[in-house]
């Protein structure tokens, strides 16, 4: 629970009552090595900080698995869509190795930013930067040829390339694991 505050507390003043109604709310998870966190086509109840681990969002495409966004140490993850409307959507999350995360419900998130000035304050900053990457994302997706969809992947996520299949890197860049390689060898 430290990290978590610790955490918190980069981005916002971390009041002792606030630090305190999050250890009363926060749920501390486990997950094994493919384990999901969230199931598709149902209702996305949590959102998870990455603790230690790595995750990703993925959805089923006509058979065909397609990675949507990964999510590492310090980081959130959630199927936001699901998560905000209370509704199902097709994404799943799942871990990539095992992981251990802290999660908040939606219920329990938006106590916090109503009684919480600060928890406000860090929910409005850490939208913002999920806004920003994905607009980054959209960008190199639809503007940029596959060696600099790769080159943009490396330069954002560098600390986790490493633990990454190439299958999944290529599918979280929309190109294929032999344009991918082919990329790669030229690199």
């Amino acid at each position: 629970m430290h990290t978590l505050l610790q955490h918190i507390a980069q981005f916002t003043t971390l009041s002792p009552q606030l630090a305190e109604e999050l250890r009363q709310r926060a749920q501390h998870h486990c997950f094994g090595k493919n384990e999901l966190l969230h199931t598709a086509d149902t209702v996305c109840r949590r959102t998870y900080w990455i603790q230690q681990g790595l995750v990703r969002i993925y959805f089923n495409k006509d058979g065909k698995i397609v990675t949507d966004g990964f999510a590492a140490e310090n980081q959130w993850m959630t199927s936001a869509y699901s998560f905000m409307r209370g509704v199902p959507d097709p994404y799943a999350i799942a871990a990539v190795e095992p992981t251990q995360a802290y999660s908040l419900s939606l219920e329990d998130l938006l106590h916090l930013f109503n009684q919480f000035h600060e928890m406000e304050r860090f929910g409005r900053v850490i939208m913002s930067a999920q806004f920003l990457e994905q607009s980054e994302r959209l960008n190199s997706l639809r503007f940029t040829s596959p060696a600099e969809k790769y080159q943009h992947f490396c330069t954002h996520y560098r600390p986790i390339l490493a633990r990454l299949p190439l299958g999944m890197v290529a599918s979280y860049l929309g190109i294929t694991p032999e344009t991918l390689s082919r990329v790669r060898a030229k690199g």
